[in-house]
């Protein structure tokens, strides 16, 4: 699962990293323990290439309430596009989430002890995500939600946990992102665990823990 991620790449930076066109909408300052029902910065496959930003946690159209996104956080690859919360986002409305780095904590340790991965480089992740637009029944409020896309872990991330977010090299980021609706035997094989060579995980401090804290702190390096 990937329910909590860091986001201090400021969005200029975001737009010239990803060779984006601009900036539709954004976090408003760094994030260092975001966290679901929160806004994450997205790229939509509208034909754009803009930054935007869509509350994390998807709600299908079809929805009764919003309640189902707090459900919705994250899309297992091997199922995504069988499952009907996810398959009509997959063919028609995925997105890139640009994250700097994800938490997981490891389960065999007592308390769970929390890790952060990311770039070696500290350069954003563009992640595989879904997105929807959701019209709320009783009040008329359009929210744009978002997923991330899990899959099995890398050789790093076993050793902590089972599923990591999965990451989209730059050659995969264009047909991601193709306005136009895709099959899903042409995405499928883009949703694998990334290599581990450019990627790094060390412990933090278990600040961490609570959602409430969202502070440089969380980051921060554990010493051996």
């Amino acid at each position: 699962m990937c329910g909590r991620v860091t986001v201090q790449t400021s969005p200029q930076q975001l737009v010239e990293e990803l060779g984006l066109l601009g900036v539709r909408a954004s976090l408003e300052r760094p994030r260092y323990n975001l966290s679901p029902t929160q806004q994450m910065p997205v790229v939509p496959n509208d034909g754009a290439r803009l930054l935007d930003a869509f509350r994390w946690g998807l709600i299908p159209s079809w929805a009764k309430d919003a309640s189902i996104g707090n459900k919705l956080i994250n899309a297992r690859a091997e199922t995504v596009a069988e499952k009907p919360s996810f398959r009509s986002a997959l063919k028609r409305r995925r997105c890139l989430v640009l994250v700097d780095g994800w938490y997981e904590w490891k389960q065999t340790t007592k308390p769970k002890t929390p890790f952060l991965f990311r770039r070696k480089d500290g350069k954003p992740i563009a992640l595989a995500g879904l997105w929807e637009e959701w019209t709320a029944p009783d009040t008329g409020e359009v929210l744009r939600t978002c997923t991330v896309i899990t899959t099995g872990p890398n050789a790093l991330m076993a050793p902590i946990h089972d599923r990591m977010p999965v990451i989209l090299a730059p050659e995969a980021r264009d047909l991601w992102l193709r306005p136009e609706p895709q099959e899903s035997a042409t995405l499928l094989p883009l949703l694998v665990p990334a290599a581990g060579d450019a990627l790094e995980a060390y412990e933090v401090a278990r600040v961490v823990n609570s959602p409430a804290n969202d502070v440089p702190e969380c980051v921060a390096r554990v010493a051996a």
